[in-house]
């Protein structure tokens, strides 16, 4: 195999592996199976709900038998936070998450393996 293709493999490999370290750190918080339901029965198995977590307007919770999650999203209703606690659903509020820009989000985040593959380089020429 020439040099190109020495070159070029590596490269890909180094590539697959950024981007399998990536997903491996991104996210996690985000893969715990959450099913969705709609509004209107969330509303109608509230007898059903142990505790809720209001963030913004997406509604988290777990339900009392066999602890599932669910997560809805809530129009605005003035009137939910006392419907719940009427119905002894135990409360809990989050400020919403700010997502940085997506661009800017990735740079700041693959930053410090850029500078390693960079500096890697420098030092093999």
């Amino acid at each position: 195999m020439n040099l190109f293709g020495k070159n070029l493999a590596l490269w890909i490999i180094i590539i697959i592996l950024m981007i399998g370290l990536f997903n491996l750190f991104q996210g996690t918080s985000q893969r715990s199976a959450q099913a969705p339901i709609t509004y209107s029965d969330f509303l109608s198995q509230l007898s059903q709900i142990s505790d809720v977590t209001i963030t913004g307007r997406t509604i988290t919770g777990h339900y009392r038998e066999g602890g599932n999650t669910f997560t809805t999203y809530a129009p605005d209703d003035p009137k939910l936070v006392e419907t719940l606690a009427a119905s002894g659903v135990k409360i809990s509020a989050a400020p919403p998450e700010e997502n940085m820009p997506s661009l800017l989000g990735i740079l700041i985040s693959w930053f410090p393996m850029l500078l390693l593959i960079g500096v890697w380089v420098f030092f093999m020429r």
